[in-house]
């Protein structure tokens, strides 16, 4: 796995977030593309969950959950496998390792709570003032950074799954 690739797909997934906003549209664009993946059905279904769930600040993180929605697409449990629970082992603690990150990185994996730590306060999007106030505060700015690493941290563990199964060597570079 190399710097540039998780540089780039940092890069990506944050510019999507600026240019288009939708944390977890964001996120799963910038994954996709940089992986060469087509899902156009999963980059729909992305779409609710913005600012922790339609833009409530209530849930997870749309970048967070952006991630976890590519993880299970590399890595889910098939329809076909869907009466056998352990089938969608890999899938769970990989969704749990990206979890464990975002409350490493943000104390928090709630979109309220991560807009608290880095703005100060939380705004609610749906009130046109406040999204005005978020905008001017440059909410953008922080949450871009947000959706960068919730991308490279969704692409490391992807890289590294498929080095597993490859039987590649692990690159450390990127730790």
């Amino acid at each position: 796995m190399s710097q540039e690739l998780l540089d780039a797909v940092f890069s990506l997934a944050r510019d999507y977030e600026q240019r288009c906003t939708g944390c977890a549209q964001s996120t799963v664009a910038g994954v996709l593309d940089t992986l060469g993946l087509k899902a156009d059905d999963v980059f729909r279904a992305a779409s609710g969950l913005a600012d922790g769930i339609g833009l409530t600040g209530d849930g997870s993180c749309g970048a967070l959950t952006g991630g976890v929605i590519v993880l299970g697409l590399v890595h889910g449990r098939t329809r076909e496998e869907f009466g056998d629970p352990f089938a969608a082992m890999k899938s769970y603690q990989l969704a749990g390792e990206l979890h464990r990150d975002f409350i490493a990185r943000y104390g928090s994996c709630r979109c309220r709570e991560i807009q608290e730590r880095l703005m100060g306060r939380f705004f609610n999007l749906l009130d046109e003032r406040q999204l005005a106030e978020a905008m001017a505060f440059g909410m953008l700015e922080h949450c871009s950074k947000v959706v960068g690493n919730s991308a490279r941290k969704t692409v490391e563990l992807i890289l590294r799954e498929r080095n597993a199964v490859s039987g590649a060597a692990p690159d450390r570079s990127a730790e």
